[in-house]
């Protein structure tokens, strides 16, 4: 008979909806208690913030810090003081104490209530328009250390191993995109500012400037790059592109770059 009330009792506790058998339970968190068979032992009760909650007969017991099936174990051994063979439910009714913290001039700064287990994807799909924010400076603060860096590869070009679980406490830093152009000059039709697009390539941006004009040297196309301190410039023979369909000098390019196309000597 025992066994099968066992039985009952984890199975009572896994059918509960929100109920994570690795959440750690914080403060202001909303708890449900329940002693088998004791009507009396069972409650709901929000944890204070010095992280206890009052138990009938017990008086305060730490609850912060507990995972639920920890705060289980932790209230059957306190409760043999009290009820022969206690059986023990401990259920997160009301979860306010996980949340993530989200800052940085490219985003609307905020806090992220995690109700569930989430991860950055998903954390980062809530937020809306991110197309002010820098994703290749934005980064995951765990603790005060930074546990991810760059969060390009994973929301721009959907590479789902970038991707991570976050958990309460962590916070996101997502800075202005400081420069949204690239800039085409030269031998175009055109010369113009064009606002960055992701995977944006060399050819497209020199199309938008309404390709290159007759005194164009295809050949003699540069990209120069910025990135901090560093200056770094990037030859494209663009002609190897239209004329023979050589896409890898079709480079992709990246907010600030400057695409310049030299005109040939006749």
């Amino acid at each position: 008979m025992r066994s099968l009330l066992i039985v009952f009792a984890i199975c009572f506790v896994c059918s509960v909806p929100g109920y994570a058998a690795d959440y750690v339970i914080g403060e202001g968190d909303g708890l449900d208690v329940a002693v088998w068979g004791i009507k009396e032992l069972s409650f709901s009760v929000k944890v204070r913030p010095d992280g206890k909650i009052t138990v009938p007969g017990l008086g305060d017991v730490v609850a912060s810090g507990f995972t639920p099936s920890g705060l289980q174990v932790s209230l059957t051994d306190k409760l043999k003081e009290l009820v022969k063979n206690p059986i023990v439910t401990v259920t997160v009714r009301e979860i306010t104490n996980s949340k993530v913290y989200i800052f940085g001039g490219g985003i609307r700064s905020g806090i992220y209530d995690l109700t569930r287990k989430s991860s950055l994807l998903q954390l980062l799909c809530s937020l809306g328009d991110v197309k002010t924010a820098d994703l290749r400076r934005s980064y995951l603060l765990r603790n005060g250390k930074k546990l991810k860096e760059d969060f390009f590869k994973l929301f721009a070009e959907g590479d789902l191993k970038e991707d991570m679980e976050v958990v309460s406490g962590d916070a996101i830093f997502m800075p202005l995109l400081l420069d949204k152009s690239v800039y085409v000059l030269g031998a175009v039709t055109t010369p113009k500012s064009i606002e960055y697009r992701d995977g944006m390539t060399v050819m497209e941006a020199i199309l938008e400037s309404g390709g290159f004009t007759k005194f164009a040297s295809q050949n003699d196309t540069v990209v120069r790059r910025k990135t901090g301190d560093k200056e770094e410039t990037l030859e494209v023979r663009a002609k190897e592109i239209t004329k023979n369909g050589d896409f890898s000098q079709n480079i992709k390019l990246k907010p600030g770059d400057y695409i310049i196309v030299k005109e040939g000597i006749f």
